[in-house]
């Protein structure tokens, strides 16, 4: 009995001198901290080619987009906070068009069909109601057979003309708060392309000098002048004088 005392007592001495020698056990490790992820940038401009090859129908009025490298200058524009409206015409609308029509058309004019459908600020629908006329595209001016479009409405259509087409609205593809895409059944031909410019007024001839009355007088008096102190013109004179007072 005395022996199983004693052992048991060397038994949990030797547990306390364990677990001091162990020392305090260790803090537990905090879990590591998640990186945050970076707060996403600014969205980029919109992808006007995305959007009308997902329309569909658009695929000629997309060539040209890229082949003049006018879509690099709409997505500056964009980039730029700028607001633009887009009209574009379906293949159907080309195809109507006159067999070559487009294909006369040299580099920097099909540059300038691209732009005339381009409008330099943003039209929603109901806005077109208050266009003034006639409306500014980005291929240029509106005066002397430039590039001019009257736009007009008549309930819920939208009319365009442009001297040498008739077009309308058929549908919206895309509107933000920045950029107007709609289709229009017509391709807008420029009145430019088809009709001269008118030629530049004549300037007007110049307006006759007036008569001097005075250098006239002048005049006068340097020939009476001149009769007078001449030979012939004192004989004339005197036989004058002497023709009034022998009478």
């Amino acid at each position: 009995m005395k022996h199983t005392l004693v052992s048991t007592f060397l038994f949990l001495f030797l547990q306390c001198i364990g677990i001091l020698a162990q020392g305090p056990a260790p803090a537990p490790v905090p879990p590591l901290a998640r990186a945050s992820a970076p707060a996403p940038g600014p969205p980029g401009p919109t992808n006007v080619t995305k959007i009308l090859e997902k329309a569909g129908q658009c695929s000629t009025f997309i060539r040209l987009l890229q082949t003049t490298q006018e879509i690099s200058q709409i997505t500056s524009l964009l980039n730029n906070s700028n607001s633009i409206t887009i009209f574009v015409p379906p293949d159907n609308a080309f195809l109507s068009m006159k067999a070559g029509t487009l294909n006369f058309f040299n580099d920097q004019q099909k540059s300038e069909l691209i732009k005339f459908h381009i409008l330099p600020q943003y039209f929603s629908l109901s806005q077109f109601q208050t266009a003034s006329n006639p409306v500014q595209t980005q291929a240029g001016g509106t005066s002397n057979r430039e590039f001019p479009i009257n736009i007009t409405t008549n309930g819920t259509s939208v009319n365009i003309t442009t001297g040498i087409v008739n077009a309308s609205i058929s549908s919206t593809i895309y509107i933000d708060s920045q950029l107007a895409i709609y289709q229009v059944d017509k391709v807008l031909l420029p009145l430019q392309f088809f009709v001269p410019p008118a030629p530049a007024p004549a300037p007007a001839p110049p307006k006759p000098k007036k008569k001097d009355d005075s250098s006239d007088s002048d005049s006068s008096s340097s020939v009476s002048s001149g009769a007078i102190n001449s030979p012939h013109g004192l004989l004339f004179f005197l036989a004058v004088f002497s023709f009034v007072y022998v009478r």
